[in-house]
């Protein structure tokens, strides 16, 4: 049974000298935490020691799971508290519920009245946001390390004492309402994505967008967003994720003393999201005002959690960086310079997904060209992968642009933590992630063929085309 914002909020806080003092002027400043917590470190790392080497994990009694990967290559730290919550979950009727409910997490607590935890915040020089997807939800700060108290005792304190005050509902559904209308009401690739999408998807969370329909926004209510709240976040539901100059075992430390006292809730039971099996071709056309035409065409395929066979989301991954891996991938040489059919073109398969998603393509053809041109010169190209086996040359490309691409995120703590954020929120192991660059290197392209002829078939396509509106 959902709860009612009636019950008398929990103190998880040993002290909360630093949530009251958000009523003073903050010319006065916080009294910080003890001298033997400090969290940024006396001395430097090795730099040799690679990211998995730096990583530590606990998990509290109650079921929050912390992450700590220390980096003291500056004095700085990202603190991150992901939810594993989205779009994906909600039932029909109160769609974009969990972005509401994000935009509603700043509007205050029973210890830091509205608005005041951003400004808190700033106060000492750190950032904050908070993001939403259809598998996750989470909420940041990166601050000066020594800081660390005051964000895990900030997002603690809102994880069970939220109070969302209804007049400040009101107001922020209205803020949502317009974000859709700039995002995508008013954008019509955008909105034929959107439409896309909803084709492609059929039986699964994924269907919706994020930030919900706007039927159901129109009707969403406060108990709704509180609703949602009450049932889904929980320190059992949720990963706190610690990136920068710290040490693992102080986190820890602090993430007890903040989170520890919170209570565990029974969470309602969930499966990944699943497509039912295609009875045909799906395409539909947008009509709408525009400047120029464009084309999507999806394919329904496995995510990690829901292929019978592992391998097949790395080849699908090698097949899309073939077709569009840079400047010498098959769509950028063959479609856009040398058949000059399309003016741009792309191809992408993600796969850490927590269900079932899609490869898809997306392409606005060239002057003189037509959409049907575009899909057509598309589809040779999958043709030609389906028959013709991809060269050495062309995987060796892949697999330098994804090592690099993992060895440039090092480089930032926000990348760091984002990746072993994004693999904990859909049932994987940020572990997993460091065998990414050789679970790629052992595709063949054998392997690339069979996962072609086996996936992007007619009976998984979903094709959308931008009409301009006459």
């Amino acid at each position: 049974m959902k709860q009612r914002n009636t019950r008398k909020p929990q103190k998880p806080f040993t002290s909360l000298t630093l949530l009251r003092a958000v009523i003073l002027p903050l010319s006065l400043g916080l009294i910080m935490v003890q001298p033997q917590l400090t969290i940024a470190a006396e001395s430097q790392q090795p730099l040799q020691l690679s990211p998995s080497d730096r990583t530590f994990t606990h998990t509290l009694e109650n079921g929050l799971k912390v992450i700590v990967r220390e980096d003291h290559r500056a004095p700085v730290m990202v603190s991150q508290i992901w939810y594993r919550v989205g779009s994906s979950y909600e039932p029909v009727g109160i769609t974009g519920v969990s972005h509401v409910l994000e935009h509603m997490m700043f509007k205050g607590t029973h210890n830091v009245p509205t608005d005041e935890f951003s400004k808190l915040i700033s106060s000492y020089g750190g950032s904050e946001n908070a993001f939403t997807s259809y598998d996750f939800t989470g909420y940041y700060q990166m601050m000066n390390a020594n800081n660390l108290p005051l964000s895990l005792e900030l997002e603690a304190d809102r994880m069970v004492n939220a109070i969302f005050p209804e007049s400040e509902f009101l107001k922020e559904i209205e803020v949502v309402k317009e974000e859709r209308r700039l995002r995508t009401d008013d954008n019509p690739n955008s909105r034929t994505y959107e439409r896309f999408l909803a084709a492609a998807y059929i039986s699964s969370g994924y269907h919706n967008p994020i930030i919900g329909w706007m039927h159901d926004l129109n009707k969403l209510t406060y108990k709704d967003a509180l609703d949602w709240y009450h049932t889904w976040y929980a320190p059992n539901n949720a990963t706190l994720i610690v990136v920068g100059d710290v040490e693992h075992n102080n986190v820890f430390t602090l993430a007890e003393r903040y989170f520890g006292p919170i209570e565990a809730k029974l969470l309602p039971k969930v499966t990944p999201p699943k497509e039912i099996a295609g009875l045909g071709e799906r395409r539909i056309e947008v009509e709408i005002t525009a400047r120029v035409p464009a084309i999507y065409i999806g394919y329904n395929v496995p995510g990690i959690n829901t292929a019978k066979e592992e391998w097949e989301i790395y080849a699908l991954r090698m097949l899309a960086g073939v077709l569009d891996g840079g400047y010498s991938a098959r769509i950028e040489t063959e479609l856009v310079r040398n058949q000059q059919v399309t003016a741009s073109a792309g191809a992408s398969y993600g796969g850490f997904s927590r269900g079932d998603t899609l490869f898809y393509f997306s392409a606005v053809p060239n002057q003189n060209h037509t959409v049907e041109e575009v899909e057509s010169a598309l589809m040779d190209q999958i043709e030609q992968l389906k028959i013709e086996l991809a060269q050495p040359d062309e995987l060796a490309r892949v697999q330098a642009q994804v090592i690099s691409g993992i060895i440039y995120q090092q480089d930032s703590i926000s990348s760091q933590a984002n990746q072993i954020g994004r693999m904990e929120s859909i049932g994987r192991s940020w572990q997993e992630m460091d065998k990414f660059a050789e679970k790629l290197k052992a595709i063949t392209p054998e392997q690339i063929r069979l996962v072609a002829k086996k996936y992007l078939v007619k009976n998984r396509k979903t094709v959308a085309v931008l009409t301009p509106k006459m």
